[in-house]
């Protein structure tokens, strides 16, 4: 973890969570399923006037009505509970029951006409003999409050067949308007202004559209006791506006790291005229070439601080204004130039920064390893001084209490001279282009080599273990979070391509390169084709050095 003394912004405690759930009512129409919404009330204190599904805090009755409710084995305890929550919340804001009678009647219009709606419901059942129906009850998911909120909640969502012989009427007073609305259309409407959700509800109607019918989706949560997903987002800015982003996106990572509290201060647009703080002794510094390989561009970091001056890591291409920029940040104080490896959105900017150093001050010397004989031309590469695989560069302040170590870690496979770097006191991993945010690098051999690139992935996954390392900063796109887990994602992902390319090889045993990469990307634009065709070639020199095949 960083140390607590590098940290942007002071700490702060976000406000308390409330255990609360919420159930999607759904039913089909041939356009496909439909959920049941209705819009809050325009002075609510959480989400006034958003439309939202039917939903509440947890109160002390949830617990104590578990012997009037059937229930799956696995809904024992607190899942019962959450429950019992939903399904009461769904009769007080909406009217609606999920109950059956004793003879398993589900009870109907003419049972609920005879229900005080704001009298406590469960000795109303209890004494008409009727079962509250959880065991038709599914979680879809958990959603924790954004920590930056004033009022936060820790909600579970469920889902369950709207019950046949029922109409929802809304309490007009919590509740107004009930509607029935497909995903699709919702999201829609709230895109055109006229049909306000907040976050949440957003992101779940996204993934709801994935579904054809109701059956679906409640046998995809009827498939685990597990939610399909939990999240607290993150929220940063954006082009100038609120932003929020759950764990799978990319600039979750950099927010959890910038902002761990969860304060809304970190600025996420991409620009090049000055550097971007992510911790007090890190910046990061993105090169003017964004493009096709190099996504936004290619990021040079700075670590350090005024104190114990700085290392340069990846100065970028031959840029002199990018260069002069990373010289300007530092404080003209750069004690050392690291490249990651030899390729020219990486390495050519090295000697520029040098001589500029030199102009003011002393010559930091540029490290990495040379490149190999295997590189191509433009990627030639000769350090002043060659670094050994597990060295250590060290800054250390003036006053000798504050020390900045990289570890030096040699990964090859993405290229033959690729090193990643450790900031051992943070618990940061400098990947390179080993490990990039929004995409998969390009393994292009000779100097690529698909079995090192998977075999350095798995010492990368050692150094997380070792240095408890959370973050990694990779050389395009934003900070990664849950390190071991992108590692892990990342792996997967290459072994699964890797096993398309191998079944591609048996259905074209006599195919040529350009056939397999039509079977084994045909998930991948065709236009990426041609790159793609350079891993491939990497994978099928690996299948065949497995003895998988000999083509």
């Amino acid at each position: 973890m960083p140390r607590a003394s590098q940290q942007l912004h002071p700490p702060q405690t976000p406000a308390p969570l409330r255990p609360a759930a919420t159930v999607l009512l759904l039913r089909d129409t041939p356009e496909g399923p439909e959920v049941l919404m209705t819009r809050r009330a325009a002075d609510a204190s959480f989400a006034p006037g958003a439309y939202v599904f039917p939903g509440g805090v947890i109160d002390a009755s949830d617990a104590q009505g578990h012997a009037l409710a059937d229930h799956r084995p696995s809904q024992r305890g607190t899942p019962l509970t959450q429950t019992m929550a939903a399904i009461r919340e769904s009769f007080e804001e909406l009217g609606i029951l999920l109950a059956r009678h004793a003879d398993g009647r589900w009870v109907g219009a003419d049972d609920l006409a005879t229900l005080q709606r704001r009298d406590p419901l469960l000795p109303q059942c209890q004494a008409r003999g009727w079962r509250l129906a959880a065991d038709q009850v599914y979680l879809l998911a958990r959603w924790i409050t954004d920590r930056d909120l004033p009022r936060r909640f820790d909600v579970s969502f469920f889902v369950a067949r709207m019950p046949e012989g029922q109409t929802p009427v809304a309490d007009d007073q919590e509740q107004f308007e009930p509607v029935w609305v497909r995903p699709a259309s919702a999201l829609a409407r709230h895109e055109q202004g006229n049909f306000f959700m907040v976050y949440p509800t957003v992101r779940t109607l996204q993934r709801l559209q994935a579904y054809p019918t109701v059956q679906a989706i409640l046998d995809a949560c009827a498939a685990s006791d597990e939610p399909l997903w939990t999240s607290c987002p993150r929220a940063g800015w954006l082009a100038g506006q609120e932003a929020r982003y759950m764990e799978h996106e990319a600039p979750f990572g950099e927010l959890a790291l910038t902002c761990p509290d969860g304060q809304m201060l970190h600025h996420l647009d991409w620009q090049s005229d000055h550097p971007v703080g992510l911790l007090k002794n890190v910046q990061r510094l993105t090169a003017p070439n964004p493009g096709f390989m190099t996504g936004p561009g290619t990021n040079s970091y700075l670590v350090g601080d005024p104190s114990s001056g700085h290392i340069v890591i990846d100065p970028g291409p031959d840029d002199a204004a990018h260069v002069e920029r990373l010289w300007r940040a530092a404080g003209g104080d750069i004690r050392f130039i690291v490249c990651t490896h030899s390729h020219p959105d990486h390495s050519p900017g090295a000697p520029l920064l040098q001589e500029l150093c030199a102009r003011h001050g002393p010559r930091p010397p540029i490290l990495g390893l040379p490149s190999a004989p295997s590189a191509r031309a433009h990627s030639h590469f000769i350090p002043d001084r060659a670094l050994a695989d597990g060295e250590r560069l060290t800054l250390r302040s003036r006053d000798g209490t504050t020390t900045h170590t990289l570890r030096v870690l040699h990964t090859p496979g993405h290229a033959a001279n690729h090193i990643c770097l450790v900031l051992e006191e943070d618990g940061l991993l400098f990947s390179g282009d080993h490990i990039l945010n929004g995409s998969t690098t390009v393994i292009d051999p000779p100097d690529g080599h698909m079995d090192a690139y998977l075999r350095s992935l798995d010492r990368l996954d050692q150094a997380c273990v070792e240095h408890q390392i959370e973050f990694i900063l990779p050389a395009h796109g934003y900070v990664l979070g849950q390190a071991r887990e992108a590692i892990a994602q990342l792996k997967r992902h290459r072994l699964q391509r890797e096993a398309k390319i191998a079944a591609a090889m048996r259905t074209l045993p006599h195919g040529t390169h350009d056939d397999w990469v039509r079977l084994a990307y045909d998930d991948v634009p065709e236009r990426l084709w041609p790159v793609a065709k350079r891993s491939l070639l990497a994978h099928v020199e690996r299948i065949q050095s497995l003895g998988a095949f000999n083509l």
